[in-house]
């Protein structure tokens, strides 16, 4: 059998520092040491680099290493000959059940029956409407999708210099379906609650035509001919996409390559991200909702910010097809909405099994949900000062049972070893042509992911399965859990795929400027029909949701 060629003196660097041997300065000494004609492990070099394993080897095992070592450094060099897009993923899929179930019904969803409102004096009152109020107009033709189309298009122009919320306008391709949408229902055919409602993309979903930049500067020009299937499914339902969102580079933070995307609320202040724009948008009534992505945060830390309603569902509820990766194991998209009802009608159009996502399964999803709020038992941490707690006051008097729980504490949620792993292969292009620009603080982290061994990815998830375990004994006493703080479990909950929904629970006030308080609800797998029925109930009875930011304030002077 032909022997592959021996790696060059470049090519060997860069082989000893994906399987972690060694820091940068020792493999140059290495290097400098050894013969062109023979580029190689040395049993020296394992010596030296067995630091990062945590062991000690003897003479002998080291010996035995070395033909090994060489034999991988051959393959690792022919795999990366190999081009590999963000779009391919690896041969396997996360399942956050521990129980393979086969596919089930998706379920029916429509609007909780009500009065039918009457259309707003004013174009301001109308933008702020949720989807489902919005949506009843639509039907009953109170408001047509043009009508509403517009407004939120010139909404966009208006408190974009100040918000900076948006990537690309898509406003021809808004138009046409906006008309397209007001022929069907004038006509009879009634797609359901989203036909006729503007929506916005976070800008990792692509959409032909349009440019899908990541919110980073080396893809601010990158366009994908495909349509993310989540896209799709909502065109199948009628919504009419008005707006590519911000996004922090490469889905981390508010900082994109246009600048910061700001808080409606305080337009100093960043939105979080990095689902930044979908929040910023929704909350100024710029769009009817938005569709937002989470690998760990970004749908709850920018809903907590600007006050938005959102919904991270179960990992493989929603495909990702069409979809930057970060995280294969991590990556989830959801609603970011004005009311928890939007949640749950968005929700319902776009779940279920797809087979451009591995991940994506079919579990039923009902709204309304058949089972009463009262048969719900809802869990909280115990606290001093628990019977003055407000929202523990207020879950009383909807009538579920409350039960004190103990979040999972006996192993470590390691989302550092599994997100920079993973993130580290998905750009790794960026990290071997010396990308560092544009790409926010990602470099160091892509750089850390090349030096982290398989053994110890491997370790990490086989504990994220025992936390797996541990919520999996955690649910059985409750439908669901509430969370002041809505970061206490999120490391937690986005390794083990558990639903969360986030909504406005008060203010905070400093000097003349109100900010936006959060509270969280977790449920089970699958289980964001429960979760949504106490989140709403919660909701509805607080009315939090209902206060508009002061977006007279909204400007780019005030921006700074």
């Amino acid at each position: 059998m032909e022997q592959p060629l021996a790696p060059s003196r470049r090519q060997l660097m860069k082989s000893l520092a994906a399987i972690g041997i060694g820091s940068t300065v020792f493999q140059r000494a290495v290097v400098a040491q050894v013969p062109k004609e023979s580029m190689t492990v040395t049993v020296e070099m394992i010596e030296k680099a067995e630091w990062i394993t945590g062991l000690k080897l003897t003479d002998a095992e080291r010996r035995a290493l070395v033909r090994n070592l060489n034999n991988g450094l051959r393959s690792y060099e022919r795999n990366r000959q190999v081009t590999l897009t963000n779009d391919v993923p690896p041969a396997f899929a996360f399942l956050p059940s521990s129980v393979l179930t086969k596919a089930e019904p998706r379920g029916t969803v429509e609007p909780i029956s009500g009065a039918v409102p009457k259309k707003p004096a004013s174009n301001e009152d109308l933008a702020f409407l949720p989807l489902t109020a919005l949506s009843q107009l639509v039907r009953t033709k109170a408001v047509s999708s043009v009508e509403l189309t517009k407004l939120y298009l010139e909404r966009l122009k208006k408190y974009d210099p100040a918000l900076k919320c948006v990537v690309t306008l898509t406003e021809e391709l808004a138009l046409k379906q906006a008309e397209a949408a007001d022929k069907e229902i004038a006509a009879g055919k009634y797609r359901g609650p989203l036909h006729g409602i503007p929506w916005g993309a976070k800008d990792l979903i692509a959409y032909p035509g349009y440019k899908t930049t990541w919110g980073a500067g080396p893809y601010k020009d990158q366009t994908l001919d495909v349509k993310a299937t989540v896209a799709k499914k909502l065109e199948d339902a009628g919504a009419v996409l008005v707006a590519k969102l911000t996004l922090g580079a490469l889905a981390q933070g508010d900082l994109w390559f246009g600048g910061m995307t700001r808080n409606p609320w305080n337009v100093k202040q960043g939105s979080s991200g990095s689902s930044a724009g979908s929040s910023s948008a929704v909350v100024a009534g710029l769009v009817g909702f938005a569709i937002g992505s989470e690998t760990m945060g970004s749908i709850v830390s920018p809903c907590t910010r600007c006050g938005a309603s959102g919904l991270r569902p179960t990992f493989g509820r929603i495909s990702r097809a069409g979809c930057m990766t970060l995280s294969w194991t991590m990556d989830k998209l959801g609603p970011i909405c004005r009311s928890m009802e939007d949640c749950a009608l968005v929700l319902g159009a776009i779940h279920g099994a797809d087979a451009g996502d591995a991940a994506a399964v079919d579990r039923p999803f009902n709204w309304p949900a058949k089972r009463e709020l009262k048969a719900m038992k809802v869990g909280f941490v115990e606290g001093k000062g628990d019977k003055e707690r407000k929202e523990l006051q207020t879950l009383r008097e909807l009538g579920v049972t409350l039960v004190p729980i103990k979040l999972p504490d006996q192993y470590p949620a390691d989302v550092q070893t599994i997100l920079y792993a993973e993130c580290a292969a998905a750009f790794d292009d960026l990290t071997r042509k010396g990308i560092n620009e544009g790409i926010g603080t990602w470099a160091n982290s892509f750089r850390f992911g090349q030096f982290i061994p398989a053994v110890e990815y491997i370790r990490a998830n086989r504990i994220r399965t025992l936390l797996m375990r541990e919520m999996e004994t955690l649910f059985e006493k409750v439908d669901l859990y509430m969370n002041r703080d809505p970061y206490v479990d999120m490391a937690i909950t986005n390794l083990t795929g558990h639903p969360t929904a986030v909504l406005p629970n008060g203010f905070t006030k400093q000097g003349d400027t109100e900010t936006p308080t959060s509270i969280t609800f977790t449920g089970r797998l699958y289980g964001e029909t429960e979760l949504l029925v106490v989140a709403n109930a919660y909701q509805q009875a607080t009315g939090h949701h209902l206060k508009r930011p002061p977006m007279e304030k909204a400007t780019a002077a005030n921006a700074g």
